[in-house]
């Protein structure tokens, strides 16, 4: 069964580049409203979340249904529906959460085709890109040593899996996390564009070091991943 993606993305019909991927990640968050990181809003309710608003919540229902591989259940949910079309309760929010589709999505469309391991969780490629050998699409790179490029995913551990470090992976399990795509590198900082932070698509400043390397500051890095791609 053919992926859920356009001829373009599938084929693909150009190179799978870094300029494509910033690009389409770039749009998404001028989508969403050009929103810079935050704090999280935890008073959000049915009618203020961005992600369960018209217009967006069928946007995210494209991330799972061009990111995700055929027959993948999570295909056909969207930013506030489960797969059978019925609207899930804020409750449970957190069960559908669509970062890694959001990623996947950026990598399909911007013609990674077949080689991109997509999944509904980050830890999946994650693991993929630490597991050594292989002629792979990405790289796992230890940010206390390699200073992250733009169209690399840059990666924390989340809630229990917090204390992971570099050194752990991979991994024999999976494990909440979240990667952004660096979009942009300067002096002193990064910017990165993820999806489902705040349950949108936002841009955060990330403070690295003299040497561009990711600090603690912010989060508790644990990789970055370098995507290889096929430049124009």
């Amino acid at each position: 069964m053919a992926n859920h993606a356009p001829p373009f993305a599938n084929a693909p019909y150009q190179n799978f580049s870094r300029s494509a991927a910033i690009a389409i990640a770039t749009d998404e968050w001028h989508l969403w409203g050009d929103r810079v990181g935050e704090p999280p809003d935890y008073t959000q309710t049915e009618s203020s979340m961005g992600e369960r608003q018209q217009g967006l919540w069928q946007r995210i229902g494209e991330y799972w249904w061009e990111g995700m591989n055929s027959g993948a259940p999570e295909s056909r949910w969207t930013g506030k529906h489960d797969a059978q079309g019925k609207i899930f309760p804020i409750a449970v929010n957190g069960q559908y959460a669509w970062s890694a589709a959001f990623i996947s999505y950026i990598m399909r469309i911007a013609g990674a085709g077949p080689h991109f391991p997509y999944a509904a969780d980050h830890a999946t490629y994650i693991n993929y890109a630490a597991q050594p050998g292989g002629a792979k699409i990405l790289i796992a790179e230890n940010p206390a040593t390699y200073a992250p490029q733009p169209g690399d995913l840059a990666c924390f551990a989340r809630g229990h899996a917090h204390a992971l470090t570099f050194a752990d992976l991979p991994t024999s399990y999976n494990f909440p996390a979240h990667c952004s795509i660096v979009v942009a590198t300067s002096a002193g900082d990064i910017d990165i564009i993820g999806g489902n932070v705040d349950d949108a698509v936002v841009l955060e400043h990330i403070t690295t070091n003299a040497q561009g390397l990711l600090t603690n500051d912010q989060e508790n890095w644990l990789v970055v991943l370098r995507v290889l791609y096929r430049e124009e």
